[in-house]
């Protein structure tokens, strides 16, 4: 039995490690509306860990093929400094839609806290064009990049100069975005904090890029989303991104009224 790429395995501990981290940094903090609080670099640090724990997983198929690629390098060093650009390239694709991310977040605060009566149908139009995008030709585009190293190789194979293996990075991040977005705009509208859905975000994304029927799943996937989006408007709790906890504000601070016991 063939022994697997140390590369790949530190690709799988980083992953392993990101989990940890995530969920220490979640423990006592229950998902909410808005950025809880957080500022943008904070939010940033917690997106890119949670980007790392999500997506790495579903990265290994194209890192092994890419460590194939580069294997006529002799050096060690300079084999493990490549594959770590190209992993710094994908991350930053990420970091840059955690800026969108945050946005996004902060919209939806305020939604949550200045139109509550509005704010679950607005999630529920927006859970319904997540589960569209997923049925559409261009899901289907990115999707099957991300499903092909060797296409993936074979276009690559061209860049040069020092900066090659970051832009191998961007370049894969970028369709990794255009496949994964309706997926991430989930996991803001059901709280960025919320282990439980980043769990089964992350395992949805892995069976779609990996599983031999990964591009039927993601079209389930679709059909899924539409049919919880049905749910909503009279759940609106199911969208904690978009409905605040009872007594607490977008910040995360109690609601100090008056008439509250103790006041």
């Amino acid at each position: 039995m063939a022994r697997p790429h140390p590369g790949l395995v530190v690709l799988i501990a980083c992953a392993f490690v990101a989990w940890y981290l995530t969920v220490l940094a979640a423990r006592g903090m229950p998902a909410g509306p808005g950025t809880m609080g957080i500022g943008l670099a904070g939010f940033l640090a917690g997106w890119t860990l949670m980007m790392t724990a999500m997506m790495f997983p579903a990265l290994a198929p194209l890192l092994s093929a890419y460590l194939r690629s580069i294997r006529t390098v002799q050096n060690v060093w300079v084999r493990a400094a490549r594959s770590a650009a190209l992993l710094i390239g994908y991350l930053l694709t990420w970091i840059l839609f955690g800026l969108i991310a945050y946005g996004a977040a902060e919209v939806f605060g305020m939604l949550a806290t200045e139109v509550p009566d509005t704010a679950p149908w607005i999630g529920a139009g927006l859970l319904v064009s997540a589960g569209i995008y997923q049925l559409t030709p261009l899901k289907n585009f990115c999707l099957r990049h991300c499903r092909s190293p060797l296409a993936f190789l074979l276009h690559v194979s061209r860049y040069k100069g020092p900066l090659r293996d970051i832009r191998v990075g961007l370049y894969h991040g970028t369709y990794c975005v255009g496949c994964c977005w309706g997926m991430m705009v989930v996991l803001i509208l059901v709280g960025t904090m919320n282990l439980a859905w980043m769990a089964v975000i992350a395992a949805a994304i892995l069976l779609e890029k990996t599983w031999s029927h990964g591009i039927a799943f993601s079209k389930i996937t679709g059909v899924a989303l539409i049919v919880f989006a049905v749910l909503v408007p009279a759940n609106p709790a199911l969208l904690p991104g978009l409905h605040p906890a009872p007594g607490m504000s977008q910040n995360m601070e109690p609601d100090m009224s008056p008439d509250m016991p103790g006041m």
